[in-house]
């Protein structure tokens, strides 16, 4: 394997998941399922998040992936999956970066 796709590879979200759950860590994965307007990540861009708030990936940016790392916390504790929605029709908009006219779909849940 070439260093830039071995580098590619250890960041993938999805293998440092299988890693973290291998380990023996609590994981839960968050991802784009649809978007609106501007939204800085795709749909199936992910998120993954451990018990202790390590994460790596991104669904977002800026507040939103506070808001998304908080949300994987309680899907932790409680194993039951969330759907989430960020976006200008909602107040928290602007107090979670989305003042620039577009909404994002977040689907979390436990892996494991």
């Amino acid at each position: 394997m070439s260093d830039l796709v071995e580098r590619d590879h250890a960041r993938d979200p999805l293998m440092i998941a299988e890693e973290w759950m291998k380990a023996g860590r609590d994981v839960a994965i968050a991802t784009v399922v649809e978007t609106w307007g501007s939204a800085p990540r795709p749909v199936g861009s992910h998120l993954v998040i451990d018990a202790d708030g390590s994460f790596e990936g991104s669904v977002s940016g800026g507040c939103v992936e506070g808001a998304v790392i908080a949300e994987a916390a309680d899907v932790l504790a409680e194993g039951k999956a969330r759907m989430l929605e960020f976006g200008v029709a909602d107040e928290t908009a602007w107090e979670v970066g989305l003042s620039c006219g577009g909404r994002i779909r977040v689907y979390v849940e436990r892996l494991g």
